[in-house]
């Protein structure tokens, strides 16, 4: 019978953030997977963990992630972490919960701080619906192309970008977006935590003055919705005498042409019988 591969969300600032289940879970599995070995070290230090580490992150996934499945399928558990948040978000710990899912090892959440989700809460923007864009490609045509590809999205973006990126990709969001709202979060849960509401033009002039420094989340208002083509009176009018010509009644036939034009029905039915009148005499 396989083990079970636990994600195990840590703390994106704050340690008082570990929960008391995630420290049981770090105690109990059999070898923690970690994003940076010496990262997690430090977090299992002062909690009194010892627990064997090995390293998972972007550049050895492939190799270590066939190890880690391996292990799995012989019956050990295993702590899937990252350096902060929730693994397999903007992670490549994606890649290793898919492995076990389709080997049919069991994968158990034990949930955590996120930092998306905590920055838009704390933003103050729209959260009803809202799209994780990640990280933008480093590639500055890759870059250019995400940001064209999400020009016309009128929900709520969030995006991670390192403090040294920031004024590269403010400038590129500005001129791909214009200048909509934004609210730049930095330091979730540390002692500089901001939240920043602003705009593009206003952050970038803030930065020529005074980098912003620490770790980023970007929330970006989503455009405007298209605006509704307006329908004018002659347009319902024509379209009711089509449904009249169908065989429906003036007042049927009225209430279908406003039902489809947003137009009232009282003032359709109206031009109808006036139109028909006026075609009788």
């Amino acid at each position: 019978m396989s083990g079970t591969l636990y994600v195990v969300g840590t703390p994106i600032g704050n340690l008082g953030d570990l929960s008391p289940r995630a420290v049981q879970t770090l105690e109990d599995c059999d070898f923690i997977a970690a994003e940076d070995t010496r990262v997690t070290l430090k977090l299992l230090n002062h909690f009194g963990v010892r627990k064997p580490l090995v390293s998972y992150y972007e550049h050895n996934r492939r190799v270590r992630g066939e190890e880690i499945l391996s292990r799995l399928l012989a019956g050990e558990s295993c702590a899937l972490v990252t350096d902060a948040g929730m693994p397999a978000i903007s992670d490549p710990g994606e890649d290793l919960v898919r492995a076990c899912h389709d080997h049919g090892v069991p994968v158990a959440a034990v949930p955590g701080p996120c930092a998306f989700a905590t920055a838009l809460a704390l933003s103050g923007m729209p959260a009803g619906r809202f799209t994780f864009e990640g990280f933008l490609s480093v590639n500055k045509q890759s870059r250019r192309d995400h940001l064209r590809q999400v020009q016309a999205e009128t929900r709520t973006m969030i995006f991670y970008e390192a403090p040294h990126k920031l004024p590269a990709t403010l400038r590129d969001m500005y001129a791909s977006f214009g200048d909509r709202r934004i609210a730049i979060v930095r330091e979730i849960t540390k002692i500089h935590e901001q939240v920043i509401r602003t705009t593009f033009s206003e952050a970038l002039r803030q930065i020529e003055q005074e980098p912003i420094k620490g770790e980023i989340v970007l929330i970006v208002e989503g455009a405007a919705p298209p605006k509704a083509e307006e329908v004018s009176p002659e347009d319902a009018l024509t379209l009711a005498e089509r449904y009249l010509g169908e065989g429906l009644s003036p007042t049927d036939a009225a209430k279908r042409a406003a039902k489809q034009t947003g137009l009232k029905k009282g003032d359709i039915y109206k031009a109808l019988t006036e139109r028909r009148d006026a075609d009788v005499l």
